[in-house]
């Protein structure tokens, strides 16, 4: 039997397929950018064909390097960018529009209009999250009300709604399965967590007809199988998960009380509750965590909309630095940031603080501020902010009856840095823990497809194979490190424009 997996990942700024071997080794991968498109301030989208496209092409070239054929290939995984939205024409397979991507706020009236109708207590029990732009839900919508002949063609069961995971599903079998995962799903603000099923209330309150919807099922399942002309043969599609879902699947965390961070575009912190479904208090989120049978499985997962981000910014828009490697030199150059405060609340701020209307600050400049000191405040911002998220879970963890998170596994392009890695040990007071392997999303998005396919029989045998390459320990004084966390709230307070 083959033992080969091969991970799709498309994620917002680029779609990366990864070959892995049955012990989790990295064999070989392809990545592909994708095209950011922005119509308006606040507004982001992508083409789903372009999507689509890159995929299939990293995934071609990761095999042609791996030096394997869809025979060798056991099944294929797939995780994706969450929330962002695509809805296509059943009968053609064209997108009626470009995909709208999760940072994009433009359905923000939509949800005003949630909340003044008193549903955010509703939604939150049902869902577990915030009535927010953020989630598919208000896209969907939008599209619906905003694209024209869209509404009669979705009552008329013409057209299909998707994340991105459903698009490519759809792509690789031919048109033949409508379908996504619970982790997906539970992004929507459409889908009852509780029961795993599409919320017939809050389907009638967004005004969406139900034969829009893909069917759900568990993370590890039959997805179909690809087309034979797509990748030279058919495939078992046997995983499906979202980004930050996966990639605490990927790292291992299995348990309540386990906790991750992603370092990617944004930065994405979620802790395992096991099967117990946790309100926060602490403006974070409760999610489906990727789930390998029926039985609801749940996170605390609380979202910084721009974490790596930041780097890009400096290098696009500020000019500071001609590639996103330069990042740490520059920073380094300095042994501080100087008093610096950077909040890259670019897009609005997200959690724990939920402020959709604020932007951008830099604060604390004087005549001696460099742009080395920008950059490290940059860099840290990306700490500070999933600081902020760690200490609420905490603090929901030991009112829940748990235990503080005692040690914090990274993953994602940015914890490669290790000046952050350090910093972030540093604000937490706790061990930040780097995996030997990196690419833990696409390697949730493969195991969950072994787990269906028989490569592995559970998860105990997957927490065998986790592997840890470094543990940054915290080295900062802790009264230091609470100075800094205030000066960086009061930086927060300034972000929102009267």
């Amino acid at each position: 039997m083959t033992t080969y997996l091969l991970a799709l990942d498309q994620g917002t700024s680029s779609s990366r397929s990864i070959v892995f071997d049955a012990q989790g080794r990295l064999v070989a991968s392809a990545q592909l950018e994708l095209p950011q498109i922005y119509p308006r301030p606040g507004w982001v989208e992508h083409d789903p064909r372009e999507i689509w496209r890159t995929q299939l092409s990293t995934a071609k070239e990761a095999l042609a390097k791996a030096g394997l054929t869809a025979r060798d290939i056991r099944a294929v995984g797939i995780t994706n960018q969450r929330e962002t939205t695509v809805v296509w024409n059943r009968k053609t397979g064209q997108p009626i529009h470009h995909a709208i991507v999760w940072q994009d706020r433009r359905a923000e009236p939509i949800c005003a209009a949630l909340r003044e109708a008193g549903m955010a207590e509703s939604i939150q029990q049902k869902t577990g999250l915030l009535i927010d732009a953020y989630f598919s839900g208000s896209k969907l919508q939008w599209l619906l009300d905003h694209v024209p002949g869209a509404r009669a063609a979705a009552e008329a069961g013409d057209l299909a709604f998707g994340t991105v995971d459903s698009w490519l599903v759809w792509q690789l079998t031919g048109g033949k399965r409508h379908v996504t995962d619970v982790s997906n799903a539970s992004r929507t603000m459409l889908f009852n967590v509780h029961s795993n099923q599409w919320d017939e209330e809050l389907l009638a309150a967004l005004h969406i007809p139900k034969s829009l919807l893909p069917e759900v099922l568990p993370s590890a399942a039959d997805f179909g199988r690809t087309a034979a002309d797509v990748l030279g043969g058919e495939i078992a599609i046997g995983g499906v998960a979202g980004d930050q879902q996966s990639a605490l699947f990927g790292q291992a965390c299995f348990s309540a009380g386990m906790a991750k961070n992603t370092y990617g575009t944004g930065c994405f912190m979620l802790m395992h509750t096991g099967g117990n479904f946790q309100q926060s208090a602490n403006g974070l989120l409760t999610t489906s965590a990727a789930q390998a049978s029926t039985t609801p499985q749940f996170a605390l997962e609380g979202s910084v909309f721009v974490g790596g981000a930041v780097v890009q910014w400096l290098r696009d828009g500020l000019r500071a630095i001609e590639h996103s490697g330069q990042v740490q030199q520059l920073a380094e150059s300095v042994p501080d940031s100087g008093g610096v405060m950077l909040v890259p609340a670019f897009t609005g701020l997200g959690a724990p603080y939920w402020k959709p209307d604020a932007r951008g600050t830099i604060t604390g400049l004087t005549r001696g501020s460099t742009m080395a000191h920008i950059a490290r405040a940059a860099l840290e911002s990306i700490a500070y902010q999933s600081a902020a998220l760690l200490l609420a879970m905490s603090r929901d963890a030991v009112a829940n009856g748990g235990a503080a998170v005692s040690e914090l596994r990274v993953d994602g392009g940015a914890c490669v840095n290790n000046l952050l890695m350090q910093f972030q040990a540093d604000l937490l007071g706790i061990p930040v823990v780097r995996p030997a392997c990196v690419e833990t999303t696409a390697l949730g998005a493969a195991y969950l497809a072994g787990l269906s396919t028989g490569i592995y029989q559970s998860t105990e045998e997957l927490s065998a194979l986790w592997q840890a390459e470094r543990r940054f320990m915290p080295t900062m004084d802790q009264q230091r490190a609470e100075e800094l966390m205030a000066r960086w709230e009061h930086a927060v307070a300034q972000t929102v424009m009267e």
